[in-house]
């Protein structure tokens, strides 16, 4: 006599039960993480904010600690700072320092860079960044007496080239890391269809690279913006940039905050403008380097 067994149906079972507190706990840490971001947000975004209210209000108001946020504009200070010309002269020299001195250190430290991460010459960027090591301060006495007897002193030719001293190691050491995480399969190919090496570089790999050189290229251009040593030594009134320009507004016996304010909301502006238009290009080119393979 057989005996049939007949296998019971098996059971399908649904998504996996969440542990008790599980939710509970999940909520909390997303409760912890946005209440974190928005402490830093504050942090960084109230001087920004208190800068921006101070721009409107009277001398007067900027001194007194029981005037916050609630108080009647003026642009009276604004007025002022644009009527004297000199802000909108200072903006135009920075503009032209900053976007020629990043435009020649990107033309120089990409291929660099390039060269670097692809034959791994990594001594001789070791060598280029103790240009960006050594403080610039250090070298503004054999500087100032070089380009003194050279005549370039208050020109545009000494402040490029002295900010160049930075931003060349700054895009090299960031376009490096870009470079390497870069496929070096798509230049073989190219070289095998017919190109050379820095055809297959101009051709293939700097197109790819161009988010990381809108990153390095946009903190260069702010160093060449907010830098105000180099200027100080080097500009005159004719090629005076806005950190000097700023600095005039303070003086021994008093100091005008409220004009201060508008200057330097003035000049924050096209940086923050610059910021947000190339926000895309800027978080790209910063995790594109990330990884490689």
């Amino acid at each position: 006599m057989s005996v049939t067994v007949s296998a019971s149906p098996r059971k399908t079972t649904g998504p996996r039960a969440t542990p008790p507190g599980g939710a509970h706990r999940r909520r909390n840490r997303a409760w912890l993480r946005g209440t974190a971001i928005t402490v830093v947000a504050l942090v960084f975004a109230l001087p920004i904010i208190w800068m921006f209210a101070a721009a409107f209000k009277t001398n007067v108001q900027v001194t007194d600690p029981s005037v916050g946020l609630w108080f009647s504009p003026t642009l009276d200070n604004f007025r002022s700072v644009l009527e004297a010309g000199q802000i909108l002269r200072s903006m135009t020299n920075s503009l032209i320092v900053g976007f020629l001195s990043t435009l020649l250190s990107a033309i120089i430290a990409v291929p660099a860079a390039w060269a670097v991460g692809r034959f791994r010459m990594h001594r001789a960027g070791s060598l280029i960044l103790v240009a960006r090591i050594i403080p610039g301060i250090s070298l503004l006495v054999p500087w100032y007496y070089v380009f003194a007897q050279a005549g370039l002193v208050g020109s545009y030719t000494v402040l490029v080239l002295s900010h160049m001293f930075v931003s060349v190691p700054l895009i090299l050491w960031i376009m490096i890391s870009f470079f390497e995480g870069l496929p070096v399969e798509l230049e073989e190919a190219a070289r095998t269809d017919g190109l050379s090496a820095f055809g297959a570089f101009w051709r293939i790999t700097l197109p790819l690279a161009a988010p990381g050189t809108a990153t390095a290229s946009l903190l260069a251009f702010v160093f060449s913006w907010n830098n105000f040593m180099f200027a100080l030594i080097f500009a005159d009134e004719h090629t005076q940039t806005v950190p000097v320009t700023l600095f005039n507004f303070i003086s021994y016996a008093s100091t005008d905050w409220g004009g201060l304010m508008a200057a330097a909301t003035l000049i924050t502006l096209p940086v923050l403008l610059a910021a947000i238009l190339g926000q895309k290009y800027l978080v790209a080119g910063l995790t594109s380097g990330a990884t490689k393979g």
